[in-house]
């Protein structure tokens, strides 16, 4: 049976677009405490259907796909701009597909604003009226209000207006940097994009026999299968190494690992991928919050994901793409000797005008990454890095980036890295790392 918080949330999820929800209500229809149902309306908030607002409560709002993840809801919007809603509540749900300035004339601002838009606009009421009528919503900067009969329309019209204090330049940059955060997000592989779901995946249940083992190696050629109670929990993992010399007529629960290892399904995949390694595990059931089995993924299924992350274009800009853009690639002084060199730019500063140690960590790991892949072709994850901070490091400064490889094996390798600047020695470290097979 579902516990009280699973039942909240499934509740909470069959709840149509733009429906308010309080805590106080769905205790009362649940039979709930309150406590109970503050914590489910929180991770509701955490997986995305519904949104929390200042002044207006928790309304359930449409759960972005991935590929639709650019576009935001005029909920998200409020919150973004810490506005005020003056009209048109039971819109909030809805998704904004573009926003537009309004800094032009009444007749020209008309012609690009459309059904479906955020005009973000000051204290110009017939701007607002003429908007609603064209089917947009509207952000009135400057902490101005508008007309009632405005608020009227909003509210018939079910298309919020909202108020922000910011200036027009402020806002436009705080939505552009929350859907820049979401793109860069969407880059980001999760373990739920790359699953195999509980639909498609083989698995045994408490009480089956050790024959159902063989049957389903026989039928899908694996030898490791999860085990789930009647509950949909995983409880345990069987392996062929578990059931080599056993009666097949043995409950699968007297020989299968208790409480086996699990990832969720929000999970990164590079975070999987070392736990994989790390481990020496093939195979990883992927749970949710309650530890219901939602599928499972392998080590392939994680190292194909790898290589094809590699592939796709950047759409986002992270801090660490910043800094290893600035890195190139130049020749040595020997042969075989590979040297990088990154200029240190403001940015990669802290507040006394030198390289900040994040950075400077980030140079050297990403110097080390690129002579190893030099050696063995493959992803890897960093195990251990130790810096020696010689000396301070200017802006405007050239470094010399200089990594030598004292060892590479099967599974892990080492590097030595040393950092000039103007030919003295600035900074040096020692790197291990655990690579990973693409086999």
């Amino acid at each position: 049976m579902a516990t009280k918080h699973e039942q909240i949330l499934k509740y909470i999820d069959e709840l149509p677009v733009g429906e308010k929800i309080s805590v106080r209500q769905i205790a009362k229809d649940l039979t709930v405490s309150e406590g109970t149902a503050y914590r489910a309306i929180k991770e509701a908030e955490n997986k995305g259907y519904v949104s929390t607002i200042e002044r207006v409560g928790t309304i359930r709002i449409e759960r972005k796909k991935k590929e639709n993840i650019e576009k935001l809801t005029f909920a998200e919007v409020v919150n973004i701009v810490d506005g005020q809603v003056l009209g048109g509540r039971a819109g909030l749900h809805k998704t904004l597909n573009k926003f537009v300035i309004g800094a032009m004339k009444l007749e020209a601002m008309m012609r690009y604003t459309e059904a479906g838009n955020l005009l973000i606009v000051g204290n110009r009421t017939n701007a607002h009226e003429l908007a609603l009528k064209a089917g947009a919503a509207v952000l009135v900067t400057g902490g101005f209000d508008t007309d009632e009969s405005v608020k009227k329309l909003a509210d018939e019209l079910q298309l919020p207006i909202i108020s922000s204090s910011y200036d027009t330049f402020t806002v436009a940059t705080l939505i552009n940097r929350a859907i820049y955060d979401q793109l860069i997000k969407k880059e980001i592989l999760l373990v739920e994009d790359i699953l195999t779901p509980s639909s498609e995946t083989a698995y045994l249940r408490s009480g089956d026999l050790v024959e159902r083992w063989f049957i389903l190696n026989k039928e899908t050629t694996h030898s490791r299968f999860p085990i789930v109670d009647n509950q949909n929990k995983v409880i345990g993992m069987v392996t062929a190494k578990d059931i080599m010399g056993v009666d097949p007529a043995t409950a699968i629960d007297k020989v299968m690992t208790k409480h086996p290892m699990t990832v969720n399904g929000k999970m990164s995949v590079a975070s999987s991928a070392r736990t994989m390694v790390w481990e020496g595990i093939e195979m990883l059931p992927v749970v949710d919050n309650h530890q219901n089995l939602q599928g499972i993924i392998s080590r392939q299924d994680v190292l194909k994901a790898l290589q094809m992350a590699q592939r796709q274009p950047q759409v986002g800009e992270t801090i660490d793409d910043v800094i290893t853009s600035q890195l190139v690639g130049v020749s040595g002084k020997g042969k075989n000797d590979e040297v990088y060199r990154c200029e240190v730019t403001p940015q990669m500063t802290n507040y006394l005008g030198t390289i900040s140690y994040g950075v400077f960590t980030t140079i050297v790991t990403e110097a080390a990454n690129r002579v190893l892949r030099s050696f063995k072709r493959g992803d890897l994850v960093v195990e251990n890095i130790t810096i020696y901070f010689i000396k301070p490091v200017q802006m405007d400064s050239q470094l010399e980036i200089v990594p030598k490889v004292l060892e590479v094996g099967r599974k892990n390798g080492k590097v030595d890295i040393e950092v000039f600047n103007e030919g003295k020695l600035v900074g040096k470290a020692m790197m291990m790392c655990q690579l990973l097979d693409r086999s």
